[in-house]
């Protein structure tokens, strides 16, 4: 396991190198005493999947504090382009963004507080493991409306529930982060 530094200030792609035999792959996700000597303090409170159909678009989701939370994210199924935007006011990459494909032969993307994230379904479909820092909790769950931050999206068709239709424009949003 190694790290990689990301544009956005806080934030790593997590490499991992999977084994590959006639069985299979077999990957590891997680080792806490790897992460520490990386420098990074992970505690899971809670963990769940989404199962998603091509060209659905899932974002861009994060919880205020108290309930902020930090996010380890990876696909054990399919291909995604991930999506992070820092909503950090006083973070030097503020109000940027950047993509990065994920798929089920690999890495993972470490996500600080404070940062917003998505992602574009790009095979048939995917299955996205979130590893979490906080409980979820309904008050402090929101997001930024998907299409309102400058990245452009490659998709023609995108399905949106209509929870992400509804989320504020960044131009509108007041950081609490």
């Amino acid at each position: 396991m190694e790290l990689e530094d990301l544009p956005l200030e806080g934030a790593y792609l997590i490499k991992t190198k999977p084994s590959l035999d006639t069985r299979g792959t077999f990957l590891k996700t997680y080792h806490k005493g790897m992460f520490e000597e990386l420098g990074l303090q992970f505690n899971f409170q809670e963990t769940y999947y989404s199962v998603s159909k091509q060209d659905v678009i899932r974002g861009m989701h994060f919880q205020t504090p108290p309930a902020d939370q930090q996010k380890i994210v990876y696909v054990t199924a399919g291909e995604i382009l991930d999506i992070l935007l820092d909503l950090r006011k006083e973070s030097r990459s503020y109000g940027k963004y950047i993509a990065i494909k994920l798929n089920e032969l690999g890495n993972s993307i470490y996500i600080p507080k404070g940062l917003a994230h998505g992602f574009l379904t790009l095979s048939e479909s995917a299955t996205v493991v979130y590893n979490v820092s906080s409980i979820y909790s309904k008050e402090n769950d929101t997001g930024i409306l998907w299409s309102s931050f400058g990245f452009e999206w490659p998709v023609t068709c995108p399905i949106i529930s209509e929870r992400d239709k509804n989320f504020m424009d960044l131009k509108n949003f007041v950081t609490p982060f």
